[in-house]
């Protein structure tokens, strides 16, 4: 492999990764007036809040992965907020709803986003709140150009706006249109917010004191309390309702971010550190060690390779629905799931052909329950009956699923916007989208962080602050008994899924992706072709990607698409036509349409770093000397 859109950076000094310019560029000025890889971080996820305001924002949630110069182990940073606690199942389906709607203040998780932020600096950073928010005030008083996708999802949502999410229509609709390409733009509420929290911290003694003073302002002050008023008036939701929200300042006050052990697992002589079992992250892990089970590293650009690929992740995106959450009684069982010998039983069920079902396994002999939602469930039109997939009713536990299909000509259910942004409806409901970065510096910090949720999509503007709240409740089902039902103070369980890598017990790899459901999916073939088959971190990014659909989706209507195969066109055409053959619905996307990888780079031997980013979308970039 030895094309490339771009150079792979190498240098000594520090490097950045993100989905945004502005984002990375913030990061590395950090580096460059002598901040640490969280200093830059932090700058770096405030300005993201700014400039990709349609896939993040201060009311949504983080989730992070770290290591340190001093203390090497993966450690993860929380920043999903649970639910509320008013955000009873029975509160919705007393409004006639059977699920949690994909957007409007019903949807609201408690927004993590800033704290863990602030918790970072804190615990790893080493400048104060004024010097880190400094860039983010800037450009929210002074104006950043917004990239052409703001404006465009705007334009999907402006009835919404002008018909009842009015506080969003006097921040985005100004002169009654939205932002065109380029324009700048200025959120001067959010503007004077971070003049408050930074005003905050004057006085409070130490560095780490200054902090906790925004944190406080941010949870128990003036930000919680406008939360707090906000909240009690309806507004319409996806749905067609129109209620409140049921968030309150306690909730915020109630909150704090939290530092966990990493999950890891060893692969191609590297340990790969994921996010705990509230979050999707395992489920790379095991797909990972599905592969290990087949045999050698399978090779992303054959018809084998990728079917090897997609019908392991069908696997561990089973294993996902069924097992992985926050709200059981009982942790999952995390052993079991990751355990050699059932993950080779869960590789031998991949066969020469597309799978058609859902088919949850049974770790440590327990038996899988899903939701009654999840999905559809008639059986598939022509359902090979070589695949020996046995058909179930929705209502008993169940091993295998069966799932409605659609004709292979057909447009894809969940549409796949270019790059892997958000797919969003004129009601606001919205699928697969958030932001990335990743930073290492010159001492061996590293950080990979995935800030989401808070879209300016995804809920009202509260107008004294200048941000929405976010709808990462829609990933929690209103049945219960479930890994991820609906429980108050439970998180739900989140797509969010940053990767740091070690080797030898160092730190050698930070990266990630945005993408929804498919984050994991995109990053696993760039994990294959860069440490199993030696492509250089730009050239694993920018090779062909694919994914599949076919299991529940994790967005609101939460729907399953049946062999679903999600390929850039740039695969060769053979290899399509063989995956076709072996029964996959191929829905062939652009050549540069899917995914948004970011990767930071160093090597324990001399300290030489390195950094690559997506081009698909022409936004973003790498940095770095």
């Amino acid at each position: 492999m030895d094309f490339t859109t771009r150079p792979t950076l190498t240098g000594t000094f520090g490097m950045v990764s993100g989905t945004h310019w502005i984002a990375a560029q913030t990061s590395m000025a950090m580096l460059e007036q002598g901040g640490n890889a969280f200093d830059a971080a932090v700058a770096g996820g405030f300005v993201l809040h700014l400039v990709e305001p349609h896939l993040n924002g201060p009311g949504g949630d983080l989730t992070a992965i770290v290591a340190t110069a001093s203390d090497p182990s993966p450690t993860v940073l929380c920043g999903q907020g649970p639910a509320p606690a008013g955000a009873t199942p029975e509160h919705f389906r007393s409004r006639g709803m059977d699920r949690v709607p994909g957007a409007g203040p019903l949807a609201t998780a408690v927004p993590g986003a800033v704290d863990a932020w602030l918790l970072m600096l804190r615990d790893h950073g080493s400048m104060t709140p004024a010097q880190v928010l400094a860039p983010a005030q800037h450009y929210a008083r002074h104006g950043h150009p917004l990239v052409a996708r703001v404006g465009q999802t705007v334009a999907l949502v402006q009835d919404l706006f002008e018909s009842d999410w009015t506080t969003s229509a006097d921040l985005w609709l100004r002169g009654g249109r939205p932002p065109a390409p380029g324009e700048l733009f200025r959120n001067l509420p959010w503007a004077d917010t971070l003049d408050r929290l930074v005003a905050s911290a004057e006085g409070a003694g130490s560095r780490e004191a200054q902090v906790d003073a925004v944190r406080s302002a941010w949870s128990h002050g003036f930000v919680a309390d406008a939360v707090d008023r906000f909240a009690r008036r309806p507004f319409r939701h996806s749905d067609g309702s129109v209620a409140p929200g049921v968030i309150t300042g306690q909730d915020l006050a109630d909150l704090s971010a939290t530092w966990e052990p990493a999950v890891v697992r060893e692969w191609q002589g590297h340990t790969i550190a994921k996010t705990g079992t509230w979050g999707q992250g395992p489920a790379l892990l095991q797909m990972l060690g599905m592969l290990d089970a087949l045999g050698d590293a399978p090779d992303p650009d054959t018809a084998e390779g990728v079917h090897a690929i997609v019908e392991a992740w069908k696997l561990a995106m089973a294993d996902r629905e069924a097992w992985l959450g926050d709200s059981g009684d009982e942790p999952p069982p995390l052993d079991d799931l990751l355990d050699p010998a059932y993950l080779s039983q869960r590789a031998a069920l991949i066969g020469d052909r597309a799978s058609l079902t859902v088919r949850p396994g049974e770790p440590g002999g327990r038996t899988p329950r899903m939701a009654a939602l999840a999905g559809q469930t008639e059986a598939p039109e022509g359902t090979d009956p070589a695949l020996g997939e046995p058909t179930v009713t929705r209502e008993a536990p169940v091993s295998t699923r069966p799932m409605s299909t659609r004709p292979a000509s057909s447009a894809p259910m969940r549409e796949v916007d270019p790059t892997g942004e958000a797919t969003v409806t004129p009601d606001g409901e919205t699928r697969g989208d958030t932001c990335h970065l990743d930073v290492v510096d010159r001492w061996g910090n590293m950080v990979s962080a995935t800030p989401s949720g808070g879209w300016l999509q995804s809920s009202p503007v509260i107008p004294e602050l200048g941000f929405p709240l976010g709808s990462r409740l829609q990933m929690m089902w209103l049945e219960q008994g479930l890994p991820s039902s609906l429980r108050p103070g439970r998180r739900p369980r989140t797509t969010l899924t940053p990767t740091l890598v070690l080797r030898d017990g160092i730190p050698v790899l930070a990266c990630g992706s945005p993408g929804g459901d498919q984050q994991d999916q995109w990053q696993s073939l760039f994990l294959i072709r860069h440490l199993a088959h030696g492509a250089t971190l730009q050239e694993a990014i920018d090779a062909p990607a694919f994914h599949t659909t076919s299991f529940p989706g994790s967005f609101h209507p939460r729907t399953t698409e049946p062999g679903g195969l999600v390929a850039e066109d740039r695969l060769d055409a053979g290899v399509l036509a063989q995956l076709r053959d072996r029964g996959h619905d191929v829905i062939e996307q652009g050549p540069w349409t899917l995914g948004r990888m970011c990767a930071v780079g160093r090597d324990p031997q001399g300290g030489l770093l390195s950094a690559a980013a997506n081009p698909r979308g022409m936004q973003g970039y790498a940095v770095g000397r």
